[in-house]
């Protein structure tokens, strides 16, 4: 692992984040507010679901920049009649709309974040835009430093001009830089792009029954088991 790391970046969503507990808790307030019955960690699931095919419309050209908040709304406004829930208000729809900015995140994110913030330049690396980041981070009590998205660059991971641009725009080198993440896709493309890496698996991100690769990669510089574990590993 290379000694000149000076900044730590981190995906958020299942990273720090337990985004399918916090969406289906949501959903179901909302349901039983409405009189209805729903499956809230399937609605949650699929509302996650359409997440990679929107931004591979923005990706490929087929719609213009858009950011996270508005690709989630997309997808909600065909979510909300399909689960059987009433015509809401725009505000009803609005206010649900940013449940993504209400996430509680995992017992230990917080903990090693702030440990490692004594050492290092810590910033989300996320493709949610700056207002849900920021909201997210005051919700869940997440330390941040700064603030990078890919709304910052106007273009979605894996693209490389995020991976790049978060070093520029920190004024690092690339290896100065380690991208954090519970998601071997990520860090595999961070390290193509000269960023240092570091490996933060969650078992149960997407649900109790569904496995996940907890393996360690020849990409991934750092393995750890949580963030406080991270926290030691980098010398906090």
């Amino acid at each position: 692992m290379s000694t000149t790391v000076k900044a730590l970046v981190f995906d958020v969503f299942g990273t720090l984040v337990d985004w399918r507990n916090s969406v289906a808790k949501q959903a179901d307030e909302l349901a039983t507010a409405k009189g209805i019955t729903i499956d809230s960690f399937r609605f949650a699931d699929e509302w996650r679901g359409a997440y990679g095919p929107s931004m591979n419309k923005v990706r490929s050209g087929e719609i213009p920049w858009t950011n996270l908040d508005d690709l989630h709304r997309m997808t909600l406004d065909k979510l909300l009649p399909s689960f059987g829930f009433p015509d809401l208000t725009e505000q009803e729809k609005t206010h649900f709309n940013k449940a993504w900015h209400r996430l509680d995140s995992w017992p230990d994110s917080t903990p090693g974040l702030t440990r490692l913030k004594t050492k290092y330049v810590i910033s989300p690396l996320s493709n949610g835009n700056v207002a849900l980041l920021t909201n997210m981070g005051k919700y869940a009590g997440l330390p941040w430093d700064c603030v990078l998205s890919a709304e910052t660059f106007k273009h979605y991971k894996p693209d490389s001009e995020v991976y790049q641009g978060a070093a520029s725009i920190l004024g690092l080198a690339l290896d100065e830089v380690m991208m954090t993440a519970a998601h071997k896709n990520d860090l595999k493309r961070a390290k193509e792009e000269g960023l240092s890496t570091a490996f933060v698996p969650r078992p149960g991100e997407f649900g109790p029954d569904v496995p996940v690769d907890v393996t360690s990669e020849d990409y991934i510089d750092v393995y750890a088991e949580s963030f406080t574990e991270l926290a030691k590993k980098m010398g906090c």
